[in-house]
């Protein structure tokens, strides 16, 4: 069983590049841990797709990690945990959480005045999962969705302090800005857009409070290995092999944006065939 015990890698996945904002979370708040991350570049975006292909998507993705024995896994990609966690969870031993959760419940905990937007794929906006999520928490809260479809591309062209991207942020955003929307929160609905923060941050205005639900995945996940006695005990030598990137596409562009994520040196990005999973 030492194979899925203690120093087994975590296993991370996005649709692309937006679960590094996850895994730099998890680097950040659990150092010891291994990570094997997939990027399903090939198949980017999933947040126009339908239900059943991220599933479909979603399923093969953990079959390989799986195959990487890793003891937990993070889908680091909020439609697919919309539309893929629960059926999954069915399906598999390890424990598995999604992004969706645990950023619902830091605004349901957040907000002030009960008005909670939230930004992010149509798939995700479409499922009403973050609303459901919230009212679960604060009965009362009235939650605003809005699919920003355009942010996820300008996000992977790395146009990240740009005027178009302000200008689109500015179209997006004057939704939640008027007087009877007046949101005091506002959920980064997809992993793409904590790097477009400080834009998001600047339109919104400095009474919203922006929830980031990268950062609370990576607490979430620290607290499910702690009560698994899962969590690594012991510091990551040198030779441990300690964070692995595979993609479904583009190995050398994934590659340059990590590195701008991840201040970690070289990383390598092996690019794999999905589908035979």
């Amino acid at each position: 069983m030492e194979k899925t015990g203690k120093n087994a890698p975590i296993g991370v996945f996005d649709s692309g590049v937006g679960g590094l904002t996850v895994v730099r979370e998890i680097m950040r708040q659990i150092p010891n841990e291994k990570i094997v991350y997939f990027g399903d570049t090939a198949r980017v975006p999933y947040g126009s797709k339908s239900k059943d292909t991220i599933t479909r998507f979603s399923r093969q993705i953990v079959h390989f990690l799986e195959s990487q024995d890793v003891k937990a896994i993070v889908i680091a990609c909020n439609t697919a945990s919309a539309y893929a966690l629960e059926q999954i969870e069915k399906e598999i031993d390890i424990p598995i959480i999604g992004v969706v959760k645990p950023g619902a419940k830091v605004a349901a905990e957040t907000t002030k005045n009960g008005k909670i937007g939230v930004i992010a794929t149509e798939g995700t906006i479409s499922s009403g999962i973050y609303s459901s999520y919230i009212k679960e928490i604060k009965k009362d809260a009235t939650v605003i969705g809005k699919a920003c479809p355009l942010f996820v591309p300008l996000v992977e062209e790395g146009l990240w302090e740009d005027p178009v991207t302000d200008e689109i942020a500015r179209r997006y955003l004057t939704e939640f800005t008027q007087q009877d929307k007046d949101i005091d929160t506002l959920i980064l609905g997809c992993t793409h857009y904590p790097l477009i923060r400080s834009t998001l941050g600047r339109i919104a205005g400095e009474k919203v409070t922006l929830v980031n639900p990268a950062y609370e995945t990576a607490r979430e996940l620290k607290e499910l290995l702690e009560q698994k006695d899962l969590l690594n005990d012991r510091e990551l030598g040198l030779g441990d092999n300690r964070y692995q990137f595979f993609v479904s596409d583009k190995a050398d562009k994934f590659q340059n944006f990590a590195n701008s994520i991840i201040k970690y040196g070289i990383l390598s990005a092996k690019v794999i065939n999905i589908e035979e999973y």
